[in-house]
Order: C-alpha cells, then sequence, then structure tokens
C-alpha cells in the first residue's frame, strides 16, 4: 500500500531525467470507442477514495518558526518563501468558504485560504459572514501582492462550484483567468491539515459541523464528439518512468499536467506499477490539445454500469467511454480500480497516436482525493 504524507518543503530543483519511452506500458485489453449508451435517470454511486494521512511532524505551521503566533489557532498567516522569486508566483490557489467556527456574534466564520502550487506563498485571513461578497474578496486578493511583494497571478484555480460568481467577479475585476478545477491539490491538503492543526483548536470550533458549502458529484454527462479517441486500454507503468514522463513535460512539446510529487510526499518504490488509461487516436495531437484546456482531475471505472467516467474542473464528468460486460472486462476494471487505491490514487491518463508508439502526445498525471473536511 502506497503512502501518502504532506511534504512542506517548497523549494524543489528536480533534475531532468532522459526519456523512457511509454512502450514501457503493461498493455492489457484494447477497447474500441463505442458510442455512449443512454444510463437511466438514477444516482451514481460515489466511488470510494483512499483517505489520505498528513503527518503531523510536517505540519504547515511547523515549519513558519518566524511566526510568533505560529501556535494561535485564532492568528492569521502571511508568509512568502524567502529563497523564492516573487514574479515566478504566476498562479494562485484560493478557497473562500465558512468554517466549523463560530465567531463572537455565534455566527459562522469565514476563511480565505490561498497559496501558489509548491506553497511557496501562504496566507489567511478569516472574515465576518456579512461582508462576504466579490469585493471584499478583491480587496483581500490586492492586500496579499502589497503584503507579500508579489504581483497579481495570471491565473487562480478555485475548486468550489458555489463560490464561482463571487471568484469569477473579482478575478474579471483585477485581470486575472478565473479557472475553475479540482486539480488544488496543494490547497486540498492544506485545508486537511489547517483542520487538523488549527480549526479543531480554535475556541469556536463546532464539532461535527457539516460544510456549509458541499463538493458536487453530478451525474456524469455524454462526451463531445471532440474528445473521442479511436481506441483505449488499461495500462500499467512503473512508477520511475511514470516520474520521467512527468520531467518530459518541461523539456518536450507534449500536452499534458504533472503533479509535484515531492510535495505530496508520495511514498511509493520506482518498481510499482502504476494503473493508467492509454488512448490511441489518429488525431491525437487534436485531441490531446483539446484535453489540455479541461483541467482533467481524475478517471474512475464505474463497473456497474460498464464506463468510464472522466472528471475535469469543478464539477463535470463525462461518460468517457462504454466497454462490453463480461466477468473479463470487469475483471479488468475491478483491478485497475484497486490498483489505483493501493497507489493512494494516483494514476495517469496517456494519448498516442497507436497504442503501440513509442511516444505519447498527451501525459496527465492524476490524483484522487477525497473532499477537505471544511
Amino acid at each position: 500500500m502506497a503512502a501518502l504524507r504532506f511534504n512542506p518543503s517548497r523549494i524543489r530543483h528536480p533534475l531532468l531525467q532522459t526519456h523512457k519511452p511509454i512502450s514501457n506500458l503493461t498493455c492489457l485489453t484494447e477497447f474500441p470507442f463505442q458510442s455512449v449508451a443512454k444510463f437511466p435517470k438514477t444516482k451514481l454511486k460515489s466511488v470510494h477514495s483512499p483517505s489520505c494521512s498528513i503527518s503531523e511532524a510536517s505540519s504547515i505551521s511547523s515549519t513558519l518558526e518566524a511566526e510568533e503566533d505560529d501556535d494561535d489557532p485564532t492568528a492569521e498567516l502571511v508568509y512568502l518563501d524567502p529563497e523564492i522569486d516573487p514574479q515566478s508566483i504566476s498562479e494562485w490557489e484560493i478557497d473562500f468558504c465558512s468554517r466549523p467556527i463560530l465567531d463572537i456574534r455565534g455566527k459562522k466564520l469565514w476563511e480565505l485560504v490561498v497559496c501558489d502550487d509548491s506553497l511557496s506563498l501562504q496566507y489567511t485571513k478569516y472574515f465576518p459572514n456579512n461582508v462576504i461578497n466579490s469585493i471584499t474578496l478583491k480587496d483581500a486578493l490586492v492586500s496579499i501582492c502589497d503584503d507579500l511583494g508579489v504581483p497579481l497571478p495570471d491565473k487562480i484555480r478555485f475548486f468550489r462550484s458555489q463560490m464561482q460568481t463571487i471568484i469569477t467577479r473579482a478575478c474579471n475585476e483585477l485581470g486575472i483567468k478565473p479557472v475553475p478545477s479540482k486539480r488544488c491539490l496543494s490547497l486540498v491538503l492544506w485545508l486537511e491539515d489547517r483542520y487538523e492543526t488549527v480549526y479543531t483548536r480554535h475556541p469556536g470550533f463546532q464539532k461535527g459541523a457539516k460544510p456549509l458549502l458541499a463538493l458536487d458529484n453530478p451525474f456524469p454527462m455524454e462526451l463531445p464528439e471532440n474528445l473521442y479517441g479511436e481506441k483505449w486500454a488499461f495500462v500499467q507503468l512503473p512508477f520511475s518512468a511514470v516520474r520521467e514522463e512527468v520531467s518530459n513535460l518541461e523539456t518536450r512539446l507534449v500536452f499534458g499536467a504533472s503533479l509535484d510529487l515531492d510535495l505530496l510526499g508520495i511514498e511509493i518504490e520506482d518498481t510499482t506499477l502504476i494503473p493508467g488509461l492509454a488512448v490511441a487516436t489518429s488525431r491525437a495531437k487534436p485531441l490531446a490539445a483539446w484535453m489540455n484546456g479541461l483541467e482533467v482531475c481524475s478517471i474512475e471505472a464505474d463497473v456497474a454500469r460498464a464506463s468510464l467516467i472522466l472528471s475535469v474542473g469543478i464539477s463535470t464528468r463525462y461518460i468517457y467511454a462504454t466497454y462490453k460486460k463480461n466477468p473479463v472486462s470487469t475483471s479488468e476494471a475491478e483491478a485497475w480500480e484497486a490498483a489505483k487505491k493501493a497507489c493512494g490514487g494516483l494514476h495517469f491518463l496517456a494519448i498516442q497516436n497507436d497504442l503501440n508508439s513509442d511516444d505519447c502526445v498527451g501525459f496527465w498525471l492524476l490524483l484522487d482525493l477525497p473532499p477537505p473536511p471544511v
């Protein structure tokens, strides 16, 4: 079983590695892309996601030794890694939501949490519930730049659909591109850490309080025609080769997205096989380009309905492919999901010209995480 621990390291200099052909993929059965059958209008059962543990020893607050109020759960955080170039931080991740904490009026306290994907920038600020609007958020974003001496980002990612209007309006007024996406993994892990190390110790903490803005898990829709491939297969790739494919995203002209494996602290042996999905099509480059703009989050095998579900953005779920249900295909789908769970939710999507090709045109490293407890 793979271990997933939050690594608070902020500065990373990964070594660029030579390319290992995608032919290292262990391919199971090839499937053609099929037209999607209409599902009955019943709610899909949610797929169980493995819990993600974060070591208390590596909590964010323990690394901020310079903060005088480091141990005060009511304190707010304003931090920029002194070794980072402020101009290099061009994308932020934010959460603007209520917390399971009551203020002196007995009302839910709201909090703005902001970071970049490496946690080189960290900012938190509490707000009463009667000032929650786009103007408050816009002013807070500007104050981050003033306090830390950083420029406004080019993009801001957020994962709560209920806050899309407020966040989008604030971003538009500042000339920032809002990106609704569940690929806010650093932020989600930090929120989980803050729940254990900050919120539960706050004097106004309300044990058992449910999140005010729960994450959506909508019924999957039919896949747009431009996202179809021609063949697909459940595949596996050694973790060492996965890391090399990730490094290739920086050195080769391929579409895709990586994860900060160092920050996530994923403890997997190099020989461990990581499950993935390989998609082949003669129009691999256009397909990869379309996928590149979707904020691909995860893929799950819905064994009961003999289909693959592609999650993108905040709350968009597509029926990515279907297959003929039989004992063999069901066994492969179950084994693929089991392998993903054993790897702590880590999996990937590869787009190729041919399933036997030595290269991939697009490579997305994906991670299933449970929603944050707040």
